[in-house]
Parts: C-alpha cells; structure tokens; sequence
C-alpha cells in the first residue's frame, strides 16, 4: 500500500504517515520509570480509517520492532516485484 506521505509529531518527538485509505500510523519511544528500573518500548499506534472504525496500538521491545521491521521490507520488497510471500515456516525466495 502506498502512503499519502510523512507526517511529523514535533510535540511527542514521533514519526508517522498516512496510509492511503486514511490511517494515521504513529512510531514513538515510550519510556516508563519505575523504582528498579526504567522500561523503554517502542509504540506503533495504527488510529482510525476514514469511516471511524477504531484503530489500535501495539508496545514493542527493541527487538520486536526490528523484527516488524525486516517483515515489512520483506514483504514490501515482494509487493513490488509481484511475488507471493512463503508460507508460515519457510523462507521466501531471494
């Protein structure tokens, strides 16, 4: 799916974009103190379509977002060549 382009979020220091069936996609760091030690995610929060219908939001480890990450260019990298992705399990072709 191709985005309406880069949206910035100056006050919470985030990126985002826009999709091109209207939703919003924010990145953020979320730093949660605590008395022993300090949590650091990372949230991807997906907002509502154009219709209304509610969005989501997922907190991930610096390991979960890399491996979103490496799906998504998987993924986009076959998009654009036309192929389909493996199934679960295996590898898809170079």
């Amino acid at each position: 799916m191709r985005t309406a382009g880069p949206d910035r979020h100056p006050a919470t220091g985030g990126a985002g974009i826009v999709t091109t069936c209207g939703r919003r996609i924010a990145v953020r760091r979320l730093r949660i103190a605590t008395a022993d030690r300090p949590i650091s995610r990372i949230a991807l929060d997906v907002g509502p379509d154009r219709g209304g219908e509610l969005g989501t939001w997922a907190a991930l480890t610096a390991g979960e977002a890399r491996d979103l990450a490496d799906l998504l260019l998987r993924h986009a990298g076959l998009a654009e060549r036309g192929a389909e992705p493996a199934g679960p399990g295996r590898e898809a072709a170079p």
